[in-house]
């Protein structure tokens, strides 16, 4: 395995699976993964009609707590195949993208309401869409009963709407505001606190249904703001078309192209991206209007991309990665993986703020998650005993194994020792 390839698999990839055959050609292999399907969306996955359905059954029963939940039980049997897939993928390319959008577009298990579709909302309104346009995303990330629920849209009344009005009721502004900050123009692009009024003027109506059948995104005209509105000098109309046409100019807007480019860099090159980098991506969505397959793909051929690895793996990356690369089996139908994440610093889903996980170093390297780390994989490595360490580190580091790393693993006292110095080494630990 050549440096070309190491890298690729790590920066671009989940790890190697234990001592799978490397791609011969690195470009075409990832080329690949975005022109074929997305392999999960051709098997089995609970859809967002049966995570509503769910949650209206939990709503009308009170006494479907615990175990006898029909949220708890969609959400454990959705994530155990997400986690199965990220160990077993052979399109890890594509999968970090998903990851990198539903982290872009977070919906986190903080508001618990969304546990029951929160991975429908990934399978659905993200993964399609990673190889389309990033304003096709943005329309099935706003309309997905998650976001709504997420963002409180759904709590949104227009202040002068036949139900506002009459119920006193007003404004709620997250999704609005998330959108123009996160989202989509960033505040670089100048917004004012009078935008974010009028885009959420705008978004008035967009919500959620629990009580029909079947249950899920509704547009409610009679608490939706009259009159037009003035987003950043544009002007939009009334009715749900107006938010569509809101959204379909932001997330065309040449600081929304921006924003992406700089994200993606961030999150596949450095910490710091090189301006050179994201001008580069920029000019492919710029060109192409916003096709991310494009831009995912001139990643790809940043010269930068192919520098040294100094990125830090988050604890999923991180504990993936250890997992593909020793082939250990783990007990994933009791969710003891969700756990031992939590432990690491990053549950699943939970995201603690809309604006996602952080994706620096500096937020992951504190002494106390890499001591997290080493006392995970101490405990793990106690089933690698029959593993010859250095082989380990031949298949999953090839050329990218330092010869301090290599002497350290020679030395060790067992082959336990060696194992977690190998999985707790530097370079095991960057992307």
């Amino acid at each position: 395995m050549d440096t070309r390839t190491a890298h690729a698999l790590i920066r671009f990839g989940l790890g190697r699976k234990g001592t799978e055959a490397p791609p011969s050609d690195m470009q075409a292999w990832l080329a690949a993964q975005l022109n074929a399907p997305d392999p999960v969306l051709s098997q089995p996955g609970a859809t967002t009609l049966e995570g509503m359905l769910a949650l209206q059954e939990q709503r009308n029963n009170k006494e479907l707590r615990g175990e006898a939940s029909p949220v708890r039980k969609i959400f454990r049997q959705e994530q155990v195949r997400y986690i199965d897939n990220l160990l077993t993928t052979d399109a890890p390319f594509r999968e970090r993208l998903v990851a990198f959008w539903a982290n872009h577009f977070t919906v986190s298990l903080k508001r618990g309401e969304v546990a029951a579709i929160v991975y429908p909302y990934i399978r659905e309104a993200i993964r399609p869409h990673v190889t389309s346009r990033f304003v096709d995303m943005l329309q099935a990330v706003m309309r997905h009963p998650a976001m709504l629920l997420y963002l409180d849209n759904a709590q949104s009344f227009g202040p002068d709407s036949a139900v506002g009005k009459r119920q006193k009721k007003g404004l709620n502004e997250n999704l609005a505001r998330e959108c123009l900050e996160l989202h989509t123009v960033t505040p670089s692009s100048g917004y004012t606190q009078a935008d974010v009024t009028a885009f959420a003027n705008v978004l008035t109506g967009w919500s959620i249904e629990l009580k029909m059948h079947p249950p899920g995104f509704v547009y409610r005209p009679f608490v939706h703001e009259p009159g037009t509105q003035i987003v950043m000098g544009q002007n939009f109309g009334e009715g749900q078309e107006a938010g569509i046409a809101a959204l379909n100019w932001l997330g065309q807007h040449p600081s929304t192209y921006r924003n992406i480019a700089t994200k993606l860099v961030r999150h596949f090159v450095a910490d710091t991206p090189p301006p050179a980098s994201v001008a580069r991506v920029e000019a492919v969505l710029r060109e192409t209007h916003g096709d991310l397959k494009a831009a995912s793909l001139e990643l790809t051929r940043l010269p930068d991309a192919w520098h040294p690895l100094t990125k830090l793996r988050g604890p999923v990356d991180y504990a993936v990665a250890v997992l593909r690369a020793t082939g250990i089996q783990v007990d994933r139908e009791k969710t003891t993986i969700p756990a031992q994440l939590a432990g690491l610093g990053q549950p699943l889903q939970t995201a603690p703020l809309p604006n996602g996980w952080p994706d620096t170093a500096a937020d992951w390297a504190g002494s106390e998650a890499i001591l997290r780390r080493i006392d995970w994989v101490y405990g793990l490595t106690a089933r690698t005993q029959t593993m010859d360490p250095m082989e380990v580190a031949t298949a999953s580091l090839g050329p990218l194994l330092s010869p301090t790393t290599a002497e350290q693993i020679r030395l060790a006292g067992s082959r336990r020792d060696a194992m977690t110095l190998l999985l707790a080494s530097p370079e095991f630990l960057r992307r």
